[in-house]
């Protein structure tokens, strides 16, 4: 109990040191955060360090965060007890047990690197000091695009082999719906197809989306008539697989999606969200029929400048035609909601679709070093992201054959050194329409 006398002396304190007159006051000892350590020139802290994660991702509406520290730490002999510091701030105390989990929150940490300094309670010196990176995610996206109405058993088990080697991956399927209006793919193979991809969909969490050549067999099940030119690979093309798809009318094209996803949920396909147009022949009129058919993502803008083996071929005009189209796109082009007048621009009013940059191209085009080339374009210097980041990659299956496997596992290798789920650094694997959860419309 305080006594008459001490409750007097207590008023008059706290009369006497009001705000005007703080300077004057003595600081709370309660409050007081104790002063960090001093850290020795050549501080060499690894005996006392057990085991250490280094990097935590920032969160965001898809993927967690990793707020909580994973340091394990064996304390200098004699020592009654570990603190710790962070960019000079007290984190709090830890008893002196051999192989210590020192598992501080770090939610209130921004991306970039931070300072952890470590010392026995009580010592004016750091016995350890380390660095953590707290970064943004960088998604990879595999992605393949079916080009043809059939699949070999050999380009199956090829891709089959691509998960169990990288299992932490993801992948979008872009399926062809021609896959169920080609008159020559019986009707079992397109049902062992279907059982094949919703497979890899159910084991892997992959995605499954829309991949449109405008192949006749499949545009003529509509009231669309086929055109066989433009064609971006011949002159012109009976079959119409080459043929621009942009040379379809807003409303033709709505026509075409909507038949397509007819046929997916038909098929047991489900309904798509993703897309991916054949060549990458997509206009702004493509992209609002998408939008207009339900679709939340696009990623039709090529890095054009990557697929150089179509520069100057005789009547090939992909390179030229996603050269003018796709002008901006680079290595490092990021998401974007497309203007309503201009594919190229995010200036207001854009339309309700996200377009997803394919700024790794596809390995038909780039080798593992160009992979890791583009990746490493996308996180510069391997320093912590200050925002979430896309790295889009993949491949056809029809061209996915030992010299492509090769290339891909080769970039993929060395891109899953930097897994998040391991804590060695920014990577998430993750699908083509999640991205609209990290990047919502505006």
């Amino acid at each position: 109990m305080i006594g008459r006398g001490m409750s007097t002396m207590l008023r008059l304190f706290s009369l006497v040191c009001l705000p005007t007159f703080l300077m004057a006051c003595p600081p709370s000892q309660d409050s007081a955060e104790p002063a960090p350590p001093a850290v020795p020139d050549g501080l060499d802290g690894s005996p006392y360090i057990a085991s250490f994660q280094p990097w935590y991702l920032v969160g965001n509406a898809l993927t967690p965060g990793g707020d909580i520290l994973a340091l394990t730490v064996d304390a200098p002999q004699g020592a009654e007890g570990i603190e710790l510091w962070i960019d000079g701030h007290h984190q709090g105390a830890w008893p002196a047990a051999t192989s210590q989990l020192i598992d501080a929150d770090l939610s209130g940490l921004e991306a970039g690197e931070h300072e952890l300094v470590l010392a026995a309670t009580g010592e004016d010196q750091a016995f350890a000091q380390i660095y953590l990176q707290r970064s943004h995610p960088l998604y990879v996206l595999v992605t393949n695009d079916w080009d043809r109405s059939y699949k070999e058993e050999s380009w199956l088990e090829r891709q089959e082999e691509l998960h169990a080697n990288h299992p932490a991956m993801k992948m979008t399927h872009f399926v062809g719906p021609y896959t169920f209006t080609d008159p020559e793919v019986s009707g079992q193979h397109a049902a062992d197809l279907v059982a094949w991809v919703t497979g890899m969909a159910a084991d892997f969490d992959d995605e499954i989306g829309l991949h449109v050549h405008p192949y006749c067999n499949f545009v003529e099940t509509t009231s669309v008539p086929c055109r066989h030119e433009p064609s971006f690979g011949y002159v012109a093309d009976e079959t119409g697989y080459t043929v621009e798809l942009c040379s379809y009318s807003l409303e033709e094209s709505e026509i075409l999606f909507a038949q397509a996803k007819a046929l997916f949920e038909t098929n047991g396909l489900g309904t798509p969200t993703s897309f991916r147009a054949g060549g990458w022949t997509a206009q702004i009129h493509t992209l609002e029929a998408l939008a207009n058919q339900g679709f939340l993502v696009d990623t039709s803008a090529a890095n054009w400048a990557r697929l150089e083996e179509w520069e100057g071929l005789t009547d090939a005009g992909l390179y030229e035609w996603n050269q003018d189209n796709w002008s901006t796109i680079d290595d490092t082009s990021q998401p974007y909601y497309p203007s309503q007048d201009d594919i190229l621009s995010s200036e207001a009013p854009v339309l309700s679709i996200l377009e997803l940059p394919d700024n790794g191209a596809l390995v038909d085009y780039v080798d593992a070093y160009e992979i890791i080339e583009m990746f490493e374009a996308n996180w510069p210097g391997g320093a912590p992201l200050l925002q979430p980041t896309t790295y889009v990659t993949g491949y056809h299956p029809v061209s996915y054959d030992f010299i492509n496997s090769v290339a891909l596992e080769g970039g993929l290798n060395h891109i899953e050194q930097y897994l998040a789920s391991d804590g060695t650094g920014p990577v998430v694997y993750e699908t083509v329409s999640n991205m609209t959860v990290v990047w919502p419309m505006p």
